[in-house]
């Protein structure tokens, strides 16, 4: 199939949620492994799925949207992708069978993991330029001590006697396309297989407490809004031990008074007056790092761009950074000294004459 997830399900990237879900449930039942015996079957049924999983979530498919296929899993391990994958809605296809066709059922044992977390964090627009560490404060669940996130007052556990130390259980389940064995996580002891024989005091059992945990965050240069970082295993830590979720934080940048932002390429207006764009000038203008002088050539227009290559915004994957363009603006002053206005007037004298056809088709000449 396709290394792209909206043409894996066959819809465009403009489609609905109802047309994502409606064209999944299609695929999915057309390559179930269960239904469907066909060699290449069960890899199909895992690529329509995975792609599922990330379009039917609107922060996952932001993300694929915005970086593609390989920039998302860069950000997005293959755990993280299907966590949160809602199956409820299927079962009346597979009743429930769709991580056994996923990760094996009963081959083995999926470990549960604390739940994701996910923050807004603002930044100033130069702590994005040149990147910034950042500390949060968060209150969450985290490893109860006591314990050592086992929930047992002395570490003690037994063997679970709902699923006799295996994790899961296993239900039976008929459906118009056959019998299908539901493998499930043992509700007693969460998948692990064991029980406190003594419940811990501190948790009460659950392995976890909650506290307000400061978290150091490393924001990387050229990040911008709506740029998502992940800090691995700085989510929810998981019941009796098992390991924690990731945070995400969602930056927001504070908009420069000077400069504006496309991209990595900035835009800064320099304000020139007439004698200065007539006649040439050399100006110090400034840029992310420091002034520069700048030489403005006379005869400079209005609207002219010039460019000052690699004094944009640093790329946040590192490939360089754009370029910082400066847009002439010529001001025409609203009020004149006496000495100003008899200057222009002698100016004007010396202006050759010429009718407004004339000068209007002589600057759209110079434009072209």
């Amino acid at each position: 199939m396709a290394n792209d997830y909206y043409a894996n399900l066959g819809v465009s990237k403009t489609a609905s949620e109802e047309e994502i879900k409606k064209a999944y449930k299609q695929l999915a039942k057309k390559y179930h492994p269960d239904i469907n015996k066909e060699s290449g079957a069960e890899a199909k049924f895992k690529e329509v799925s995975e792609a599922y999983a990330v379009l039917s979530d609107k922060q996952k498919r932001s993300q694929y949207d915005q970086f593609g296929k390989e920039g998302f899993q860069q950000r997005y391990s293959a755990e993280d992708i299907f966590r949160g994958f809602d199956t409820s809605q299927f079962e009346d296809l597979f009743s429930g069978s769709i991580f056994d066709a996923l990760f094996g059922g009963g081959k083995r044992q999926r470990k549960q993991k604390g739940r994701d977390l996910r923050v807004s964090l603002t930044i100033t627009f130069e702590e994005a330029a040149f990147g910034t560490k950042k500390e949060l404060k968060l209150r969450k669940p985290e490893h109860c001590e006591a314990c050592e996130g086992t929930g047992a007052e002395d570490g003690e556990l037994e063997t679970c006697e709902s699923c006799n130390g295996s994790g899961q259980v296993r239900k039976a389940t008929r459906t118009p396309f056959g019998s299908f064995m539901q493998v499930g996580i043992c509700p007693q002891c969460q998948g692990q297989g064991k029980i406190p024989e003594k419940v811990c005091k501190q948790c009460h059992g659950e392995g976890r407490v909650e506290i307000l945990k400061t978290i150091k965050a490393n924001i990387p240069a050229g990040v911008d809004t709506g740029s998502t970082l992940r800090v691995p295993e700085e989510g929810e830590a998981g019941p009796h031990g098992t390991s924690s979720g990731d945070l995400y934080i969602t930056v927001e940048v504070e908009d420069s008074d000077i400069f504006k932002r496309q991209e990595n390429d900035l835009y800064i207006e320099l304000p020139l007056t007439f004698s200065q764009a007539a006649l040439g000038c050399e100006l110090k203008v400034p840029t992310l790092k420091k002034e520069v002088t700048v030489k403005i050539p006379s005869g400079t227009q209005s609207g002219t761009h010039i460019r000052l290559k690699h004094e944009g915004f640093p790329d946040v994957h590192g490939y360089g950074p754009g370029d910082l363009y400066i847009i002439i603006e010529v001001v025409t002053p609203n009020k004149l000294s006496k000495e100003q206005k008899e200057l222009l007037e002698k100016l004007a004298k010396t202006e050759e004459k010429k009718s407004i056809l004339e000068k209007i088709k002589e600057w759209a000449s110079r434009k072209d």
